[in-house]
Order: C-alpha cells, then sequence, then structure tokens
C-alpha cells in the first residue's frame, strides 16, 4: 500500500496488533544492551519452536548453500540464524525508535574513502547492501557517516508501514518504494547515494538466472539496469554484527569496475558473488527465512 492510499484513522480494531507491535518495538528499542540482545535471542529461538514452516526454508536454503555441513552442524546454524535475526527484531526497533547517534561509539568505519571517493564523481552512487539481520540498524549507523536514501518494500499492513516509512524517512534522505524506478533514477541524477538490496527473489520476469552458492537463482535485472540509466558507480557494502556482540563493522569496497557491461547474466553474477562472499563472513546473520531460490528455471523442480 503506498504512502498516498494511508487511511485517516487507524482506531479500529483491525490495527490494535500493529499498534501492540508498534509499542513493544518502542519499548524493546530502550533495553539495556545486554537485555535486549538476551531478549532478541530469546524471540527468535521462540520462533525457531514454533514456525515450522520457516525453519523448514532455512534449513533448505543452508542445505543447498552450505553442503558441506552436517546435519548437526546445519541444525546449529538454524537455530543461530533464529537467534542472529531475533536480535534483528530489537537492532530495528532501535534503528526505527532511537537517534542512533547513541551508538555511534559502537562502530568501526572501514574503506570509507572508496564510497566518499565514488561520491565525488557527481553522478551519485548506487549502494549495494545485503539482507543480514543487522540491516536497518546498519542503515541508520551508516547515515552517521554519509546521508543516503533508501530503497524498500512498503508493508501489507498500512499502519506498520507508515510507522516504518516514518521511520526510515528520519534516518535516510527519502524512503523510496521498490516499484518507483524513476525515483531511484531521479535521486542518483541528483547526486544522491541510494542504498539498494537486490538479493531477493523478485520472480522469473525481474531477473535472469545467474550463481549463487553454486545455484543457479532468479538475479534481478535492475542494478545494472540502473547504473546504465544513470552512470553511478555502484559500491557494495558489508554491514555486520561483530562476534563481542556489542560492535559492529561497516566496510565499503571500491566501485565495481566495467559495471554493467553488454551481459546482463555475467552482470548479475558479478552481485551475487558479492554477497555471498559477505554471506560467508558471518552466515548466521543472513535473512535464510527468505526463500531465496524460489524461482526455479522452465523444468526445474522447487526446493521448498
Amino acid at each position: 500500500m503506498s504512502k498516498r492510499n494511508w487511511p485517516d484513522s487507524f482506531a479500529h480494531p483491525r490495527y490494535w496488533p500493529a499498534w501492540l507491535a508498534i509499542g513493544a518495538m518502542h519499548l524493546g528499542a530502550w533495553l539495556p544492551w545486554r537485555l535486549k540482545l538476551a531478549v532478541g535471542r530469546g524471540l527468535g529461538l521462540l520462533a525457531w519452536r514454533l514456525v515450522p514452516r520457516r525453519r523448514h526454508i532455512v534449513d533448505t536454503n543452508l542445505r543447498l548453500c552450505f553442503p558441506e555441513l552436517d546435519e548437526a552442524q546445519r541444525e546449529k546454524r538454524v537455530k543461530e540464524t533464529f537467534a542472529a535475526n531475533g536480535i534483528g527484531i530489537l537492532e530495528t526497533a532501535t534503528a526505527w525508535c532511537r537517534d542512533a547517534r547513541h551508538l555511534r561509539h559502537r562502530v568501526i568505519y572501514r574503506n570509507a574513502h572508496h564510497l566518499a571517493e565514488a561520491h565525488a564523481r557527481g553522478k551519485g552512487v548506487l549502494l549495494i547492501g545485503i539482507h543480514f539481520s543487522t540491516l536497518d540498524l546498519g542503515g541508520a549507523l551508516h547515515a552517521l557517516f554519509f546521508p543516503a536514501d533508501v530503497v524498500y518494500r512498503p508493508h501489507n499492513n498500512p499502519l506498520f508501514d507508515r510507522f516504518m516509512t516514518d521511520a526510515r524517512s528520519r534516518i535516510f534522505g527519502e524512503a523510496i518504494d521498490r516499484h518507483d524506478l524513476r525515483g531511484v533514477v531521479r535521486r542518483l541524477k541528483a547526486g544522491h547515494i541510494v542504498w539498494y538490496s537486490p538479493d531477493q527473489d523478485f520472480g522469473r520476469d525481474a531477473s535472469v538466472f545467474a550463481p549463487f552458492f553454486g545455484i543457479e537463482a532468479a538475479t534481478i535485472r535492475l542494478t545494472a539496469k540502473i547504473a546504465r540509466m544513470t552512470g553511478a558507480p555502484v559500491v557494495p557494502l558489508m554491514f555486520h554484527r561483530n562476534p563481542d556482540d556489542r560492535t559492529y563493522t561497516i566496510e565499503c569496497r571500491p566501485p565495481l569496475e566495467n559495471f554493467p557491461s553488454d551481459d546482463e547474466v555475467a552482470d548479475a553474477a558479478r552481485v551475487n558473488a558479492f554477497i555471498e562472499e559477505a554471506i560467508r563472513r558471518h552466515p548466521e546473520q543472513y535473512l535464510w527465512l527468505h526463500r531465496r531460490f524460489k524461482t526455479r528455471p522452465r523444468g526445474e523442480p522447487g526446493f521448498y
């Protein structure tokens, strides 16, 4: 639902669960750090027990991407994934409900010069983010160093969508609906940095099949298309929670060279290779709850 279609009032009982969720996020954002981690981890492990469908999706993704893991190792990583994504709920609450400046001392920013130099070209920057559990907090912390816009998927619940959009609009210069290609192009041509995450399955029509962890995965064409339309350099960005569970690392990579090319599959494969590299560093923090391999080449059976 777009911002223009939000209702005038959210008093109807159908919005009460969303109000409770929003209230819980505000409360969670202000918990002491250790308690915040403990609550998040507990929520994740509760979901691991109570949501077998998602547990199956995570297990399937890990079995496909990490065939070297035996069953016990994979089960351990499934639990770690749920725990990390539970913590991610509290990290998101912190990003949306508090000023990120109180966490400035927890951030290590590496190779920021790659982004600064790319931005100095004057053509905007398409910043490639990844759907880690830390995504929203990562965006909030990154904004302390570089102002940016963000491309996002609207939430189906209009109240929660308004809450989410308002929060992201406070963090970023502009929150752009993922279907608003003109908006992305306009902001890049105005010289802005646009945070964009191309690591999910958007379906056959929007994608080409390119390798991801050695598996042909539907990979969105739009990354190369936007770069071609605007001339904006494409800068890969890594963001993760460190093993101490107290600090975070942001790391910029050099802009992709000779991108885009004349081969859209090769372009998609280059983006996937970066995403895979980032995931291998901290695999439990990735959003494996998403059916990354939902769309299959014609004639292939589904995985889920």
